[in-house]
């Protein structure tokens, strides 16, 4: 597949001072009860709006525990701080429920790199396979697939259909396929895909930081090059990295991830010291640039404004709702029994 440039819309986010960010914070929990909304944000946000989040009996995690806290609260509306997949699939889960996003523009690199007419030209050339894809997707190739995945049980799921016999078709990020690919020795076709943010990280730059931090131990997520992974002490999901940021008894780590994952790490771990791994060399101005620009859309002013206005609605049609359901209910179910078995 051909080489896709993005030309990322940048929220024009202002230096707020504390008194400022608790008026916001204010008017909003006062939404949030009014409008019978419940906020479900991701790591990579800004860091108020984690806390808002979480202060107002919200969730923030991983992509798939926001699919799964979305389903399940009682709220009549769900406010989504991520990526446009992740309001997409709150509405899949939730067709009942109305989802707000503070912008609609804040979308993802995997989501754009995979179009659905292409994708599923790619489906029709390996008919016999079992389509795998990505939560980074848009709902219309959840619709086309067979299974979708997060990173948090990506390996566990390829395990299983491996066990099954199956022959895997995986998009859209190469990486992440590859990983599995390796850890498992899965039959495998892979979609050309990656995340711009992961990408970046720097094995040289790594290793060079490593000779600096030798006791640190290296957490990278599994979206990342190839030579990057293969430094890593763990590679896992943003709650898996968050978990063993706390459980590990290094006292310093060097986390190859986006850095909106610091705020929890520090919050979990505040006894421990998180250095960003480098995405860029030594001459560049800066070492470690690794931030979704798309997730840097959410921001307070536009999160108040969605609430007040009932703006930035997610609408998902039905007949794509009806069919991209299956699939995220198999992750959906499959994460469950996969936890049900580890409490035993």
């Amino acid at each position: 597949m051909a080489s896709i440039a993005f030309d990322v819309p940048l929220h024009q986010s202002h230096m707020l001072s504390s008194s400022e960010i608790d008026g916001y914070k204010s008017r909003i929990r006062a939404l949030l009860k009014a409008r019978d909304a419940v906020l479900v944000a991701h790591y990579y946000t800004d860091d108020a709006i984690q806390e808002l989040a979480e202060e107002t009996g919200g969730c923030v995690s991983d992509s798939l525990e926001m699919a799964r806290f979305g389903s399940q609260a009682d709220a009549a509306t769900l406010v989504v701080a991520g990526v446009r997949f992740m309001g997409e699939t709150a509405k899949i889960l939730s067709m009942d429920k109305r989802v707000l996003m503070p912008t609609l523009e804040a979308t993802c690199s995997l989501d754009l790199g995979c179009p659905i007419d292409a994708f599923s030209a790619f489906c029709d050339e390996h008919p016999d396979r079992t389509v795998v894809v990505y939560a980074n997707t848009s709902a219309a190739v959840k619709a086309r697939s067979d299974w979708v995945v997060t990173s948090s049980i990506a390996l566990e799921v390829a395990e299983h259909l491996i066990d099954k016999g199956e022959k895997l078709l995986w998009a859209p990020d190469k990486y992440l396929g590859g990983y599995i690919q390796r850890e498992t020795g899965a039959d495998m076709v892979m979609w050309d895909g990656s995340c711009i943010v992961h990408e970046e990280f720097k094995a040289k730059g790594l290793q060079d930081l490593m000779h600096v931090y030798p006791d640190a131990a290296v957490l990278v997520h599994p979206e990342s090059p190839e030579a990057v992974i293969a430094l890593a002490d763990v590679v896992g999901s943003t709650t898996q990295i968050i978990r063993a940021s706390k459980e590990l008894p290094n006292e310093k780590f060097i986390v190859a991830t986006d850095k909106g994952i610091f705020h929890k790490m520090r919050v979990m771990a505040p006894d421990k010291i998180f250095i960003e791994a480098p995405t860029a060399g030594s001459g560049a101005t800066c070492r470690s640039c690794a931030h979704c620009p798309w997730m840097g859309m959410n921001a307070l002013d536009n999160l108040e404004a969605s609430l007040r206005d009932g703006s930035n609605e997610i609408l998902v049609d039905p007949v794509i709702a009806e069919r991209a359901r299956q699939p995220l209910h198999r992750m959906v179910t499959f994460s469950e029994s996969k936890q049900l078995r580890v409490r035993r």
